[in-house]
């Protein structure tokens, strides 16, 4: 007992963090495609999908820790473009106002892990999650 308790402590514990890992990805995915798609429509601004992402990511966590962009998406509908290696930090900014019908754009949220996690990640550093959608202006 002595043994196999704590071993099945720590086993459990990594799955629920593995679990909570999964549950914040697919919170900043949803949240940058509802945020995507608030500003497919003309007549909105890069704010209001700022805002509607910060809605959504707060009712999982504090919104604050996490960074939302929104980029120019232009470059990936160029011909032979290879998008394997691309700095979505380094894209130009949009805003969404003014682009033009059928413009890419890019919606990304980024969030330190150890922002977000339930148990301090003292076995994993430097991990940063992340989600995005990618839309047309319409």
């Amino acid at each position: 007992m002595a043994v196999v308790v704590p071993v099945f402590g720590i086993f459990l514990a990594g799955i629920m963090e593995a679990g909570h890992a999964y549950m914040i990805l697919q919170t900043l995915n949803s949240a940058a495609k509802q945020g995507a798609r608030e500003g497919a429509v003309g007549g909105r601004y890069t704010t209001d999908i700022t805002t509607k992402v910060d809605s959504i990511l707060s009712a999982g966590f504090d919104a604050s820790e996490a960074s939302v962009m929104v980029k120019d998406g232009s470059d990936f509908d160029t011909p032979g473009f290879d998008g394997s290696n691309v700095s979505y930090g380094g894209l130009p900014d949009i805003e969404v106002h003014d682009a033009e019908t059928r413009q890419l754009y890019i919606v990304r949220i980024e969030v330190p892990y150890d922002a977000v996690a339930i148990l301090p990640p003292f076995w994993i550093k430097n991990i940063t999650l992340s989600g995005q959608a990618v839309m047309r202006h319409e």
